[in-house]
């Protein structure tokens, strides 16, 4: 670029996105005079997702702000707790994401997700038309412009994962009512009226059971309960919610 000259420093949580050189503090950087503000920050490797208030020289300004000589552009980082406004809370996950999806559907947090790769393109639409957060480790994605909103996960670690949307977004957490293979939520189930979707030692060890209202899953108290237990309740205890039983 030969245009003017800025300087511009970023935000520490959001250095890992940018060149190494830019991860130091205030540097150079040359514009070409007629991109935005926001095209600046996307050039450099930032999503705009990601990004919080931008100043110029202290003040704040709009994302079409086209830089101009001399100017000092701080970037910051997304205000945490993120408000989404204008819908319930809700999101959508790409298909890199199946653990953390079924995690926040255990919290009975509203989690739509495919098993297969559906696209870029139509999991863009999908979140502008049910109006939820496009979650992805993917920067391409999440610099579509058609997209409801979106945040970038920043951790491979479901564990982490979970932890960085729930502090990100703070969702109201209602563990036990989704059911986590396709979203729908769960009811009360007598034993009588599930028998038959059950094994033989299935029906003679356990007594209480819940049921999707969508694909009729039945779930109960298995093996595998203490796991999920010990996730509800780490994430009840930092993030709150009610830790009821299925």
């Amino acid at each position: 670029m030969n245009g003017p000259e800025i300087t511009l420093e970023v935000a520490p949580e959001l250095r890992l996105f940018v060149p190494h050189e830019r991860r130091a503090g205030r540097t150079p950087l040359t514009t070409d005079g007629a991109s935005t503000l926001g095209h600046v920050i996307e050039s450099l490797g930032i999503p705009l997702t990601e990004a919080g208030t931008l100043l110029v020289d202290g003040a704040p300004a709009d994302r079409s702000h086209i830089p101009g000589p001399g100017e000092h552009v701080d970037v910051t980082a997304v205000e945490r707790p993120q408000r989404v406004p204008g819908a319930p809370l809700r999101f959508l996950l790409d298909v890199h994401l199946g653990t953390l999806a079924r995690r926040l559907r255990l919290l009975g947090v509203d989690t739509a997700y495919e098993s297969e790769d559906i696209g870029d393109p139509a999991l863009a639409a999908l979140s502008a038309r049910e109006r939820r957060v496009l979650l992805s480790r993917d920067r391409g994605l999440l610099r579509r412009r058609e997209i409801w909103a979106g945040a970038y996960v920043y951790s491979d670690r479901p564990q982490e994962q979970l932890r960085d949307v729930l502090g990100r977004f703070a969702p109201a957490l209602a563990p036990w009512t989704r059911c986590t293979a396709c979203n729908g939520t769960l009811a009360r189930a007598d034993k009588d009226a599930v028998s038959d979707l059950l094994e033989h030692g299935t029906q003679q060890a356990y007594d209480v059971f819940a049921k999707c209202t969508a694909c009729d899953r039945v779930y109960w108290r298995g093996a595998h309960h203490g796991h999920l237990e010990a996730i509800v309740a780490e994430a009840v205890r930092e993030f709150g919610g009610a830790a009821a039983q299925p």
